[in-house]
């Protein structure tokens, strides 16, 4: 699978780890930083990657930061991008099942490495259920009126 990664400065040794399990998988993975735990703002990092993934150049994307939370958020700005916080295994499940997750944020704070890996494997081997999700997703992707 095409991946893209990508972090801030608390993130940055996750990520490190997750490119090498990734790769040592077989999977493709665009690094697009931080290159560094030097203090950076998050947003540089993750729109490009999230745009990566929202034109098709990547087939999903993942980012982390301290809690992950700023890191979806800027993620969730860019238009067909549906990136899911995780902070266990049955998330991740979950935002594939239910919401056909193309990227996920994690938070190098709050969980583990373990649970990180296994939070990234479970995503990538779910697949989406369908059906009446389907609808509801449609709505996401719909134009904001206002």
């Amino acid at each position: 699978m095409r991946l893209v990664i990508a972090s801030d400065h608390a993130g940055y040794a996750y990520k490190q780890m997750l490119i090498e399990v990734l790769r040592e998988e077989g999977h493709d993975v665009e690094d697009l930083g931080t290159d560094s735990t030097e203090s950076v703002d998050y947003p540089v990092f993750i729109r490009p990657a999230a745009a990566a993934v929202a034109d098709g150049r990547a087939d999903r994307g993942i980012v982390l930061g301290g809690s992950g939370n700023g890191e979806a958020m800027a993620a969730n700005r860019v238009r067909g991008v549906r990136c899911a916080l995780c902070w266990s295994v049955e998330s991740a499940s979950l935002a594939r099942l239910h919401n056909d997750a193309n990227m996920i944020s994690l938070g190098e704070r709050l969980v583990s490495e373990e649970t990180a890996r296994q939070i990234v494997q479970t995503w990538l081997e779910t697949e989406f259920e369908g059906g009446r999700h389907i609808r509801r997703i449609e709505l996401l992707d719909e134009p904001l009126v206002q």
